[in-house]
C-alpha cells in the first residue's frame, strides 16, 4: 500500500488530539498523561500523529517542498504507535499505517536523514543495524556448543538480533538465553554468520525497499534449514517476523515467539524450574514493538462501498494494540521466587515508549535521551529497585539515560531475572 491508499484514514482526522495523551479513563496522573513523546518533547501540534496526519493530507491534495522543518517533524518520532492506539480508543481509523507511508515516501524521494542514511549501508554492506560492527557475528557463543540451525535440524531456531550478537555490553542477554534454553533441555541452534538482520528496524525508518531485501533473505535461510519455530528475545526482531513479514505475505507458517512467551511456556510445561530466590522489587518496562505493535497482522479483506467516506463490507477490522505481547513477561516476572512486580501508571498498549525506536536514537540521541529519562522517573515513582525490559534496545538506552542522570535505578532484561533464578 501506498500513502494515496490512506486518504480516507488521512480525512477522517478532526484534529481532536485524542492522539496526544492516553485515554482519560486510564489516566492515573496528570505528569503521566501523554502518549506521545514527540509532541510531549516539543509541544507543536505538527509533532503529534494528527499533525503529521495533516501533513500527509498537503502531500495528497497539493504537493509540498520538503523542508528541513518537514524533515525534523518526519523523523523525530520513534514509530511507537503511542497515537495510533489512543485514537482507536474511541475511532476507527489508521494513524500509525500512514505516518509509515509518509515516511517511506520521503525515502523513497530521497529526502532521508543522514544519521539513518549511514545505518542502513551498514545494512547493506554487513548484514547488520550496528554501525562499526567488527568480529564474527556469533562471537559471543564461543566455546559453549550450541548447534548451527543451518547445518543440522533444531527444534528452536534462536535468531539473536543485531545489538544483542555485536555490542559486547549486551551479548551477555544471548548468553542467558542459551544458557536458560539448554537448563530447560530444548533442542535448539542459532544461525551464526548465516543470521542477518531482521530488518524491522529499517522499516521504522522507512526503507522499505531494503527491509523486504532482509525479509526475502531471512525467509529464504529459514526455509532451507527446515526452520518451523522461531524464538527472538528482540521486540524489534519479533515485530519484524511475527507482524511485518506477514504484512507483506513473507511469513508462511513459521511460528514466531518472543523469548518471553517461550519461557512461560516451558515453566508452564515444568521444563523450566525457577528455584532461586531473587530479592528484588521491579517495575516492568512494555516495549512497544513487543506490545501494542506486536499484535498479530490483520489480513482483512473488503471493500470500500461507494459514496461513503468510511463505510467497508465487511466491516474492517481495526489493531488496536489490545493483543500485543503484556502477560507472559509477567507471567514469568511473578514466577520468580522473591520477585515483587509493582506496575507503572501507563502499561501495556498505552506503555511510554523507550525512546531509541524509529531511527531516533540514531538521529536524534538527545530525545532518545530525554524520552529513556522520562520512562526512569514514571519507574522511580513506584519505589522499584530496577526496571525490567525485554528488548535490548529499550535496555540500552535505559542505561545511557541513568548513567547521564544519576539514578540508582538498575536496568535488566528479563532473561537476566530468569538466568539468576535457574
Amino acid at each position: 500500500m501506498a500513502i494515496e491508499d490512506y486518504r480516507g484514514d488521512v480525512e477522517m482526522c478532526c484534529r481532536c488530539s485524542a492522539c496526544k495523551h492516553i485515554p482519560l479513563q486510564m489516566v492515573k496522573g496528570v505528569e503521566h498523561s501523554y502518549a506521545c513523546p514527540s509532541i510531549a518533547r516539543y509541544n507543536f501540534h505538527a509533532y503529534s500523529g494528527g499533525g503529521r496526519l495533516l501533513i500527509a493530507k498537503e502531500m495528497l491534495n497539493s504537493g509540498f517542498k520538503y523542508t528541513d522543518k518537514l524533515l525534523d517533524i518526519v523523523y523525530n518520532c520513534q514509530m511507537c504507535g503511542g497515537c495510533d492506539t489512543s485514537c482507536k480508543y474511541a475511532m476507527d481509523m489508521e494513524v500509525l499505517e500512514p505516518i509509515y507511508e509518509f515516511r517511506i515516501r520521503c525515502v523513497e524521494t530521497g529526502h532521508t536523514n543522514p544519521a539513518l542514511d549511514k545505518v542502513i549501508n551498514s545494512l547493506r554492506k554487513q548484514g547488520t543495524m550496528v554501525p562499526g560492527a567488527k568480529g564474527k557475528r556469533a562471537a559471543w557463543a564461543q566455546g559453549m556448543g550450541i548447534k548451527d540451525a543451518t547445518k543440522e535440524k533444531v527444534d528452536v531456531y534462536y535468531h539473536v538480533g543485531c545489538l544483542t550478537s555485536y555490542d559486547k555490553d549486551y551479548q551477555k542477554l544471548a548468553r542467558a538465553t542459551a544458557k536458560i534454553l539448554k537448563k530447560a533441555g530444548v533442542d535448539f541452534g542459532i544461525g551464526y554468520e548465516n543470521e542477518s538482520c531482521c530488518g524491522g528496524r529499517a522499516f521504522q525508518m522507512g526503507y522499505k525497499d531494503d527491509f523486504l531485501k532482509q525479509a526475502k533473505k531471512n525467509m529464504d535461510m529459514l526455509k532451507k534449514a527446515g526452520v518451523k519455530t522461531l524464538v527472538t528475545g528482540c521486540a524489534d526482531g519479533y515485530q519484524a517476523f511475527k507482524v511485518l513479514y506477514d504484512k507483506y505475505n513473507l511469513k508462511g507458517d513459521l511460528e514466531v515467539l518472543h523469548i518471553t512467551e517461550y519461557l512461560a511456556r516451558l515453566i508452564k510445561e515444568g521444563k523450566l524450574k525457577l528455584n532461586k530466590k531473587v530479592n528484588l522489587t521491579v517495575t516492568y518496562h512494555d516495549p512497544c514493538y513487543l506490545g501494542r505493535l506486536g499484535e498479530p497482522w490483520i489480513h482483512w479483506q473488503g471493500k470500500k462501498i461507494p459514496g461513503y467516506k468510511f463505510v467497508f463490507d465487511p466491516p474492517k477490522v481495526y489493531r488496536r494494540g489490545t493483543y500485543g505481547v503484556y502477560e507472559p513477561p509477567r507471567e514469568v516476572l511473578k514466577s520468580v521466587p522473591g520477585v515483587k512486580l509493582f506496575e507503572m501508571d501507563r502499561i501495556k498498549e498505552y506503555a511510554w515508549c523507550c525512546g531509541a525506536g524509529g531511527g531516533v536514537n540514531e538521529s536524534n540521541p538527545e530525545f532518545a535521551k530525554w524520552t529513556a529519562t522520562e520512562r526512569i522517573e514514571e519507574a522511580e515513582s513506584t519505589g522499584a529497585e530496577a526496571i525490567v525490559t525485554a528488548c535490548p534496545w529499550c535496555e540500552k538506552n535505559f542505561n545511557q539515560a541513568i548513567k547521564e542522570s544519576g539514578s540508582d535505578l538498575k536496568v535488566y532484561d528479563i532473561v537476566e531475572i530468569v538466568e539468576k533464578a535457574i
